[in-house]
């Protein structure tokens, strides 16, 4: 069974997780699952998958059968397993309890070719429909405290398959970095009485030198100081905390920014591995907050971290957002 340990200087918790990788020689360069080979995500393979959680399809379709749109299933090797209690036990000096929590796949299209750029939109909606689905069930489950969303594409950001998917991981402690986001956004509210998050879009919006897209409902921005080069945030104009609390017109209007963020990505960079992930509250923050925006962080992955970012929290990023959201404005999208 996997268990959560906490770091005792910075109170970190790390997954011990024994049903992923155990032996040095498990750790070797993922290859990725190549077109024309044996894929259990494609449709027709649904027996090949845990039995499905959710799904969008045809009417007059089985579950796990063949008809679906969007797909939901349990991860085959979970980091975390949602069965048992929390039991949080001292181990001498240090904490851990029983790696409770839940990680499930979203199998985005039957088609394995499939990538965002060139997904119809109605059905990219139906992914954050299906985020929603699954966060309003989870979040019923008083152990959960954090609910993570979040896409790998290509072996390089953490894809072991290449079918197009993303993933969800229900967790039983609020990770460090969320901590810190929340509570530096609560200390600049304390300070100004302002969303700093809605301050940020005001002053983007202004000076017009980092926005690379808008829509009614949503911005898609460089960071003023991104950790990595063509790192972009897609963020609601309209204040709230709560990613689950998006009405179904606000998803469609989402759809269109990821859509139109990740062709831009996609174009300049010529179809680079990335990673997204959406930055929700906390679950027991069940409504919205006024000092937290929710957004969604995109980080392509065109460098890698080294000694000096490991031993020092700085990042160094060779590409200026200013010159990044020149080339990702400016991109010819025909």
């Amino acid at each position: 069974m996997p268990e959560l340990r906490k770091d005792a200087i910075i109170g970190r918790w790390v997954i011990i997780s024994t049903n992923r990788g155990k032996r040095p020689s498990d750790f070797g360069a993922t290859i990725e699952e190549k077109r024309g080979g044996f894929c259990p995500f494609c449709e027709t393979h649904e027996a090949t998958t845990p039995p499905e959680i959710f799904a969008y399809r045809a009417s007059g379709t089985a579950p796990n059968s063949p008809g679906w749109t969007l797909r939901v299933v349990p991860n085959k090797f979970p980091a975390l397993q949602i069965e048992g209690d929390l039991d949080k036990v001292g181990d001498g000096m240090f904490d851990k309890m029983s790696g409770i929590g839940a990680h499930e796949v979203f199998i985005e299209s039957p088609l394995h070719d499939m990538t965002i750029p060139k997904m119809a939109l109605p059905d990219l909606e139906k992914l954050f429909w299906g985020f929603r689905e699954r966060v309003l069930d989870l979040k019923k489950d008083r152990r959960f405290k954090y609910i993570m969303l979040f896409k790998n594409y290509g072996s390089a950001a953490g894809a072991s398959l290449e079918h197009p998917h993303s993933q969800l991981i229900a967790l039983p402690v609020v990770p460090l970095v969320v901590q810190q986001e929340m509570q530096g956004a609560k200390a600049y509210y304390d300070y100004k009485d302002r969303c700093v998050f809605c301050d940020i879009l005001h002053q983007e919006k202004s000076a017009g030198i980092r926005v690379i897209s808008e829509n009614d409902d949503f911005f898609a921005l460089s960071p003023y100081a991104p950790r990595f080069p063509f790192e972009t945030w897609i963020v609601p104009r309209q204040h709230s905390s709560v990613f689950e609390n998006a009405t179904n017109a606000h998803f469609a209007n989402l759809a269109k920014a990821l859509q139109d963020t990740i062709t831009r990505l996609d174009k300049v960079l010529q179809d680079p591995p990335y990673n997204f992930i959406i930055h929700n509250a906390p679950l027991q923050e069940e409504h919205d907050v006024p000092y937290y925006h929710w957004h969604i962080e995109i980080i392509p992955k065109l460098t890698k971290v080294a000694g000096f970012e490991w031993g020092t929290g700085f990042y160094i990023n060779p590409t200026p957002p200013e010159d990044a959201t020149k080339f990702l404005r400016e991109v010819d999208l025909s």
